[in-house]
């Protein structure tokens, strides 16, 4: 195809005005973004869903109104941190729907980087005053944890040895509370206090917002049988 003379002036002059225009922020969010939620609304939220769902009442059906309602911008009022377990998915237990809370699942729901990131992300750009980092019970990678702890030398294939690793100082907090207990119950919960804490104290976007009562983080366990969540902070 041949391509006129006045294509490649065109062409030289939209590049010329790119490479001169003021660069934006990465991830630059729009001036209207913002939850209109207060921390402790976004919780009683998540507890209300959470309530409906145990009971079998959920109110989300047919989506098709909510998904075109949310395409053109998102502004999630809550950010969950829970594991990847597939019986664990934050907005089918808190019954809430499209564009309702901002999700980041690994297995063990700890903090890692890609995950504050991503949190730092929502809480800069959407405002989402509520953190919550979401154990559960009968976890496999907690329960893999405590049971790598009592066998010293063994080691985890390939990245799964990140994963204990990461949840290991919340097995070895639990083993010391615990004497005849359940360690497995117990560390779940540690582990869950412990990325709470640590998500909060997370310079300096995470704790900036903690510091100013902008962001509230706290911490819960979910029960796989009776399908409600316990909080834990």
């Amino acid at each position: 195809m041949k391509l006129s003379r006045r294509y490649f002036l065109g062409a030289a002059t939209v590049m010329t005005a790119s490479l001169s225009a003021p660069r934006l922020p990465v991830f630059a969010a729009p001036a209207s973004s913002g939850s209109a939620v207060s921390a402790a609304e976004a919780l009683d939220r998540l507890k209300a869903g959470n309530k409906r769902y145990a009971a079998g009442k959920t109110i989300h059906g047919n989506l098709t109104a909510r998904r075109d309602e949310v395409a053109p911008a998102q502004m999630p009022f809550a950010m969950v941190l829970s594991c990847a377990d597939s019986r664990v998915p934050p907005e089918l237990i808190f019954d809430q729907s499209l564009g309702d809370v901002f999700v980041v699942r690994v297995a063990g729901n700890y903090a890692e980087t890609g995950g504050i990131g991503s949190f730092e992300y929502a809480f800069s750009h959407f405002k989402s005053p509520l953190l919550l980092v979401l154990g559960h019970s009968a976890c496999g990678a907690v329960h893999a944890t405590v049971d790598a702890m009592k066998t010293p030398g063994g080691d985890a294939p390939g990245d799964i040895a990140a994963i204990v690793n990461a949840i290991m100082p919340a097995a070895k907090a639990a083993a010391g509370k615990t004497s005849g207990g359940d360690i497995y119950a117990e560390a779940i919960a540690q582990n869950a206090r412990d990325n709470a804490e640590k998500l909060a104290a997370q310079g300096p976007v995470l704790s900036g917002g903690v510091s100013a009562g902008s962001l509230r983080v706290v911490s819960a366990v979910y029960d796989l049988k009776s399908g409600l969540v316990s909080y834990l902070t």
